[in-house]
């Protein structure tokens, strides 16, 4: 009975009738971390508060692509979540190895002390690809760790949740980039020596949003931007001895996320919209300070706002020095633990490219995506998403494809 229950849902975008006799007269879906009890299927299901100030979970999962990206028609994904708020500080963990991000606040009476680490270290060399093909000539290893300290002020904000704040942070950064060849790398192409880099990041964030059961967005706006300065120490641009083009460089990040239900439809019925975009001042980008766009689930953790969301594969690699996309979509709650989810992206980007066998640039490009995606609560507290996109050929650099994408997440 549960089954044809679920797949009546499904089909007509309603809930079948034996649910809506069993229906309280206004329904209000369950949101994150409160206790509720819910009617399903004519029985009382209770729902348990969580500590949302203490999470830790572990996320695993796989793309598979439709014709491949270059070589890789898998592209995987795994990270470990911590976050832990007290009432004097803020702690907060993504890890998966050589993609780390690590963010501290100490509250010192009314304003933060900040501490902030990111490294972008994968031990596999990057390839350009052209017309959806790897360039083998373009391979290089290439990374960066960057560690930040500095001040910060926050203030709570409606709706008065642990992730709902208005904050500002001012702090230097100090930290390495490193490149070198593998065995396919052109002689030719371009390898800047290792530097040690140094800067300043002002970063501004407003988050208003109110989670359901699985954390999506149900209600509100998130907002923000980051402006970035760095300065490469030792530093040889593209023109060899004496080039240091591209040695200082600035960059702007913004985002707008929203959620909100339909006008006239139930509480089931939430209405999703994101903006992102970003540039580098006076087009000083290159192959080692571009923008990493990765497409994803639809953002909903606090951080994860802030990075660019495009629907179409998930948890890829573009280089861009400058981008723009904007995300419009429908969720359905079919269940107090399923979601139905339609999106549909574009994008602009001023995406890498290679050119010949030993030479990167950057090529303006634009293209649109479309997602359906469902997410679900799962045994042993944990959730599912599993989504089908399609994409018209920015990420694949010249060529269209599909991609379907199972993630689970497990909650500790």
């Amino acid at each position: 009975m549960l089954a044809l229950c679920v797949l009546a849902a499904w089909l007509t975008l309603q809930p079948c009738p034996s649910c809506l006799a069993a229906e309280e007269p206004v329904y209000h879906t369950p949101l994150a971390g409160e206790a509720k009890q819910v009617t399903f299927m004519g029985q009382q299901v209770d729902i348990p508060a969580v500590d949302r100030t203490n999470m830790t979970s572990i996320t695993v999962g796989a793309s598979l692509l439709a014709p491949a990206q270059g070589q890789s028609p898998i592209i995987p994904v795994a990270a470990f979540y911590h976050r832990r708020i007290t009432d004097n500080s803020y702690g907060r963990a993504m890890v998966s190895v050589f993609v780390n991000e690590l963010d501290y606040l100490r509250d010192l009476g009314g304003w933060d002390l900040v501490a902030q680490f990111d490294n972008d270290t994968l031990p596999v060399a990057g390839r350009e690809l052209r017309n959806g093909e790897e360039i083998r000539g373009t391979a290089l290893y290439h990374g960066v760790v960057l560690g930040s300290l500095g001040a910060g002020w926050r203030t709570p904000v409606y709706p008065f949740q642990v992730d709902n704040d208005l904050r500002v942070q001012l702090v230097g950064r100090g930290g390495y980039f490193y490149a070198h060849p593998e065995k396919d790398t052109a002689p030719g192409l371009w390898v800047p020596p290792n530097t040690p880099l140094y800067g300043a990041r002002l970063r501004c964030r407003y988050d208003g949003l109110r989670r359901n059961l699985l954390e999506l967005p149900h209600q509100g706006v998130a907002a923000g931007f980051d402006v970035d300065y760095l300065h490469r120490d030792r530093w040889q641009g593209e023109g060899g001895p004496g080039d240091r083009g591209n040695r200082d460089y600035t960059q702007v990040e913004g985002h707008l996320v929203a959620a909100g239900g339909v006008p006239g439809l139930s509480e089931r019925n939430r209405l999703l919209f994101s903006l992102y975009g970003g540039m580098t001042a006076q087009g000083r980008g290159d192959r080692f300070n571009a923008f990493r766009l990765d497409g994803a689930p639809f953002p909903s953790e606090q951080y994860d706002l802030a990075w660019p969301h495009y629907s179409g594969v998930i948890y890829d690699r573009v280089l861009a020095r400058g981008y723009a996309t904007a995300s419009a979509g429908y969720r359905r709650e079919l269940a107090f633990f399923l979601y139905l989810s339609t999106l549909g992206s574009y994008i602009w980007a001023d995406r890498s490219s290679a050119v010949g066998n030993n030479r990167v640039d950057f090529d303006e490009m634009h293209g649109a995506a479309a997602t359906v995606a469902l997410d679900s609560a799962f045994v042993w507290d944990s959730s599912l998403y599993l989504a089908w996109s399609w994409e018209s050929g920015v990420m694949r650099n010249g060529r269209s494809g599909n991609g379907v994408t199972l993630i689970w997440n497990k909650l500790f």
